[in-house]
């Protein structure tokens, strides 16, 4: 999102000092081993690993598009000059996004880490994807699904497996009046169909940009299509268009069974309703999704300030007044993005939504009025707030022209429109040190419980920034943008949160045993200490866990109560209607409590 800065907040105000699970631990390793192979799923050096025959028949049902997974990161063995260039390419997510052993996200400490599969499947249709499917459960295989790769779970790679790979599944095609299979009278409507493996920058490029439609995705260019819709989906205008979950019309999904489903509201209703923000690798490959389309607002654009703070009194009132300010003038479908808590003040990032540079600047006029009137206790550079036409929003070639709002894929012979935010850099090939969120119930922004949460935001800003992310909750959207996303598998706890509470904390790209780009475990472990504290004052404002799938904690305890709520039970019985062998298996994905990795049930 333009100018919106990164979620994670530096470490320099903190003493990262060694906690007692650090000594316990020593030098343990950057994460848990990886499940020794039993008799549930085949592994590599197991007696009922598939004959080089078997994979060559699997190769030619995919026409060639079986290949051995090759590990970037093993040119660094042979020591610093195997790997400097490499390092430096982990920071370009088209070059991770293009290399089928990578994932976007390196690691979690303690958690996981990117591990390669054994073989990959390049899908390029459906039929690739069946045949995948197939030999995997043939054959009793761990099986992994990657499309943009971003899962901060590690949900999209797993060792010894066989992956579908759906980068090159990457069509989009625009309607202009789809009925879904089997709609009968359903009314026609604008809409687009985009392959699995398709990154929002290209959804944006083609929906936006070249047909002046709008679309409901990802704030993050280079997030995967289809894994955004399946985890529910926000971006920058999500209380103006809603979720993407909420916008989907249909689906191609190959099952299980290998069966290619086509599945909407008249066809497998209730696979679909699960694909609405079930989460991804859980009910089948995703393999083309199609999404309702928007009109454009004449306007779309951003505001960026940064407010410092003198005392510790100057930046409370500060926070009472920020709070009281979003929720008289800022909570409605016209802003989005986020406000961060900082131990000296506040970060504005936020971006709007059809409204005029005027009209936005109209709106904070009181707010910097206020911020002005009182030098002594606050200091603030001039605030930038610009917009642009809407169907700009996403054109490469105006961003190229403005020095130090996105970053372009460096690559020789890439793509022109292949750009990223700035804001978003540094999550890119990024270790994860800690991640907390949190949905915030619109009642906190009452008169009589705002000095509850600003106690809880102060005090979590004293140990870590906490950033809250407004598009992130439906709360303030219209009232039929807030039922479309009613009729999803999201927590509903999303319908009434005004924002998505973040804390955060990351390292750039790194990976145990190569030497000068070891992660800094002792660091990771401070900071989720640290991470996890900061959270805890706004936990307790909250009647029961609700947080984002794709943003979440790797350790949540309450996993299947946070993500979705009352909605789980209904989400098991998908599972089980459709895949109740557990074929489809993610670290805390629906039906996981219920298998293991390994394919064993669990006792």
């Amino acid at each position: 999102m333009v100018g919106v800065e990164n979620v994670f907040t530096p470490r320099d105000h903190q003493a990262l000092t060694l906690n007692r699970r650090t000594l316990l631990m020593g030098g343990a390793a950057f994460a848990a081993k990886p499940t020794v192979g039993r008799p549930g799923r085949v592994r590599p050096h197991d007696a009922g690993w598939p004959k080089p025959a078997a994979w060559e028949g699997l190769n030619a049902q995919c026409g060639g598009q079986l290949h051995k997974v090759e590990f970037p990161l093993d040119a660094c063995s042979g020591g610093e000059a195997g790997c400097a260039d490499l390092f430096r390419q982990l920071r370009n997510p088209y070059f991770i996004g293009d290399n089928v052993g990578l994932t976007q996200t390196l690691g979690w400490v303690d958690a996981w880490v990117t591990r390669p599969s054994a073989y990959a499947v390049a899908a390029r249709n459906n039929a690739d994807v069946a045949a995948a499917v197939n030999f995997a459960r043939a054959h009793r295989l761990r099986l992994v699904v990657k499309g943009g790769g971003h899962s901060y779970l590690g949900t999209s790679n797993a060792a010894d497996s066989l992956m579908i790979w759906t980068r090159r599944m990457n069509d989009i095609v625009l309607h202009d009046a789809f009925v879904p299979h089997g709609g009968g009278n359903a009314t026609p409507q604008p809409a687009v169909s985009i392959g699995a493996g398709a990154i929002w920058q290209q959804a944006y490029n083609a929906v936006t940009t070249k047909a002046g439609r709008y679309v409901q995705g990802g704030g993050c260019m280079t997030v995967g299509v289809a894994g955004l819709v399946q985890s529910g989906g926000f971006g920058s205008f999500s209380k103006g268009f809603g979720t993407a979950a909420a916008s989907l019309l249909e689906a191609e999904i190959v099952t299980a069974d290998g069966a290619v489903r086509v599945v909407n509201d008249f066809r497998d209703a209730e696979l679909f309703w699960a694909l609405k923000g079930g989460g991804g690798g859980s009910f089948g490959v995703v393999t083309r999704v199609t999404l309702r389309t928007h009109a454009l607002p004449a306007f779309f654009g951003a505001i960026n300030a940064r407010i410092t703070a003198t005392s510790h009194a100057a930046r409370r009132k500060l926070a009472e007044r920020v709070i009281q300010f979003y929720a008289e003038s800022l909570c409605n479908p016209h802003w989005g993005e986020q406000i961060t808590f900082r131990p000296d003040g506040i970060a504005v990032s936020m971006t709007f939504q059809g409204l005029t540079q005027a009209q936005a600047e109209e709106t904070w006029r009181s707010f910097f009025a206020w911020i002005a009137a009182t030098p002594a206790d606050y200091s603030m550079k001039k605030p930038v707030v610009a917009a642009i036409p809407a169907q700009r929003f996403w054109d490469a070639a105006l961003w190229k022209m403005v020095p130090g709002v996105v970053h372009t894929d460096d690559r020789a012979g890439a793509a022109a429109e292949n750009i990223f935010w700035a804001g978003d850099g540094g999550q890119v090939g990024q270790v994860l040190h800690g991640y907390q969120s949190a949905w915030l119930p619109r009642g906190l922004l009452h008169a009589d419980r705002r000095s509850e949460l600003v106690d809880a935001l102060m005090s979590a800003a004293d140990r870590w920034g906490v950033t809250l992310h407004f598009n992130k909750g439906l709360a303030g959207a219209a009232p039929e943008t807030i039922g479309a996303a009613r009729n999803t598998a999201t927590n509903p706890a999303v319908l009434d949160a005004f924002a998505l509470a973040i804390i955060a904390g990351e390292e750039p790209p790194a990976y145990p045993g190569v030497a000068g780009h070891e992660p800094d475990v002792a660091a990771a472990r401070a900071d989720a200490e640290n991470i996890n504290a900061a959270m805890a004052p706004i936990r307790q404002l909250l009647p029961a866990p609700a947080a984002y799938v794709s943003e979440s904690d790797y350790f949540e305890k309450a996993w299947a109560a946070a993500y979705w709520g009352g909605n789980y039970g209904r989400l098991g019985a998908v599972k089980r209607a459709y895949d109740r062998d557990g074929l489809f298996f993610v670290h805390h994905g629906v039906g996981s409590e219920e298998w293991s990795a390994d394919g064993f049930t669990r006792v």
